[in-house]
């Protein structure tokens, strides 16, 4: 372990800069808290580092993993604890970085399954049960949401007070575990978050620290974050796993990818438009979206990096009348009016700054000033948020700050959708064809 300590210090000292792609100014933070680092307690066949994701309209996709390779990817799930009527078999894949190889990866999709609903299941056919709950296919819905978790001590008291109440999904803009290709930091990322990720569905998008990037040695971008967390790309007509769109009662969310192409001839461009366009905001009022690079920022880290996307992008969400746009990348809280192109605009999203949750580089402390009349509130703490969808028409955002020992509301506002504003829409097109 000292070996690997001091491998670590070498490349999170010298070699960052290649992984993030964070050619920015170094800017005064606060302290950051240790690496929480958090072994395998368990037998080789045993899996560990469980989530789960939501997959399609009812089905939930289990990944673990396994030091034993002769372990099947197989699920056996129920509604009674210990009794197993379902199972199911997946997929399973590994890959290797440099002089690390990772365990056997398994991906397996189960359902269909029942809204709102309690499971109990066991993975590979060994090991500890483990539990999650459906999310409802009805109002009311609630996301907590939070971007640049990483693996301190920070990052484990934000996983504690989100763990503290109740939710139904939880929301990461990008930046998981700090690798940086440090992979063995990878496992241990995924054991601290699997009590909160094995009983909940876990979405995520990739940020700049999932990039792992490392010259001469390894070219190939996001091995690492696309063999762990496979999310429902295909089920939703993406060719990529850094974009996706899913669909909870209400609520249909859009995962962007700042790190892939997004000009008006890539991909994503023409995915996100067809995407949006198929959403019926009758049936689905509200539109949310989640990128790592926020698009509006005050603070002077990362100050215009999301720029060319925003340019290239906003009008989409824009015209598609989205309701909120969550970010991370900044380590700090901040939410704006409702704003398109540079200006504030009824009829445009909500942008809210999350990127908060406990990384190892510390806090941006560094607001411009003065304050930008489009910033309606801002802040360098650690924290987390909730959006809890009330209905078709309401919504209730709430931040909550990190202290040393609980959470505190800091900040909250009651959000209305704008599927329900009459002025926002063409005249043309009638509340009735929303």
């Amino acid at each position: 372990m000292k070996l690997f300590g001091l491998f670590l210090s070498f490349t999170l000292l010298f070699l960052c800069p290649f992984i993030s792609q964070a050619d920015v100014p170094e800017l005064s933070r606060q302290p950051p808290r240790p690496i929480v680092f958090v072994h395998n307690d368990r037998s080789k066949s045993d899996p560990q580092q469980v989530h789960i994701s939501l997959v399609g309209k009812d089905h939930m996709r289990v990944t673990f993993i396994t030091e034993d390779n002769k372990v099947e990817s197989v699920v056996e799930y129920g509604k009674q604890p210990g009794k197993y009527d379902g199972k199911a078999t997946g997929e399973c894949t590994s890959y290797k970085y440099f002089f690390y190889k990772s365990g056997k990866i398994h991906h397996v999709k189960i359902g269909p399954l029942q809204s709102n609903t309690t499971y109990y299941y066991r993975c590979g056919g060994n090991g500890p049960e483990f539990s999650f709950k459906t999310p409802p296919s009805t109002f009311p819905v609630e996301f907590a949401i939070v971007g640049d978790l990483g693996q301190t001590e920070w990052t484990a008291a934000t996983l504690s007070h989100i763990n503290s109440q109740d939710y139904d999904v939880f929301l990461l803009p990008g930046d998981l575990s700090y690798a940086d290709t440090h992979q063995p930091l990878w496992d241990s990322f995924g054991r601290l978050v699997e009590p909160l990720a094995s009983k909940r569905p876990w979405m995520v998008t990739e940020g700049n620290h999932e990039i792992e990037f490392f010259p001469i040695i390894e070219h190939t971008t996001f091995k690492s974050y696309n063999a762990r967390w496979l999310m429902p790309h295909t089920e939703s007509f993406s060719t990529s796993n850094l974009y996706y769109s899913f669909d909870v009662a209400g609520v249909h969310t859009v995962m962007l990818g700042s790190y892939t192409d997004f000009d008006c001839e890539s991909d994503q461009y023409q995915w996100l438009q067809a995407d949006l366009a198929k959403v019926d905001r009758k049936t689905t009022p509200w539109v949310v979206v989640l990128l790592h690079a926020p698009w509006y920022n005050t603070n002077e880290a990362h100050e215009g990096e999301g720029e060319s996307m925003r340019e290239a992008m906003e009008s989409l969400l824009f015209n598609a009348r989205v309701d909120v746009v969550f970010s991370g990348h900044v380590h700090a809280y901040e939410r704006f009016k409702r704003v398109y192109n540079n200006k504030a605009d009824p009829c445009g999203p909500i942008h809210i700054t999350i990127g908060d949750g406990g990384n190892r580089e510390g806090l941006a402390l560094s607001f411009k000033k003065p304050p930008s009349p489009l910033s309606e509130f801002r802040e360098s703490s650690f924290g987390h948020g909730r959006l809890k969808v009330m209905d078709g028409k309401r919504a209730h955002w709430s931040w909550h700050r990190n202290n040393d020992s609980n959470s505190l509301l800091a900040d909250e506002v009651w959000l209305d959708s704008l599927s329900t504003s009459s002025s926002c829409w063409p005249s043309s097109r009638s509340n009735d064809e929303l």
